[in-house]
């Protein structure tokens, strides 16, 4: 049995015209067709979504890190923080930048030992 949400995704066809102008820009930015669930949970409130998608669109571009670089990081912290969503966007989002395999093996290797390194030092 599938946990119900705690809040409705709002889909496109039932979007107001404030959250489809959000997610045409996601789309376009994103060179997609489609809106993952986190922000049609996000959605639900439409000064959220928009704020949220601003934010992580002007942290993310291009600046002294490149998009892959800060990509990766992104990868680093949601595998240390345990969010399977994140990782698998942003995974794939790199790889959408050039990151290869062996790169994604080296990201994880680092931030196991990091990690555990991390843990030692503070135990």
């Amino acid at each position: 049995m599938t946990d119900p949400t705690i809040v409705p995704m709002i889909e496109y066809e039932q979007a107001d015209a404030a959250v489809r102008a959000v997610y045409d820009d996601i789309m376009h930015t994103r060179g997609t067709d489609w809106i993952n669930n986190f922000w049609k949970v996000l959605a639900n409130d439409p000064k959220l979504l928009k704020r949220t998608w601003e934010s992580l669109k002007e942290v993310m571009a291009p600046g002294a890190l490149d998009p892959l670089v800060k990509e990766m990081i992104y990868i680093a912290v949601s595998a240390t923080n345990n969010c399977d969503y994140c990782s698998w966007s942003h995974t794939a989002s790199a790889r959408a930048k050039g990151m290869t395999d062996p790169q994604l093996m080296e990201l994880l290797a680092v931030v196991g030992m990091a990690n555990e390194t991390n843990r030692l030092a503070n135990g």
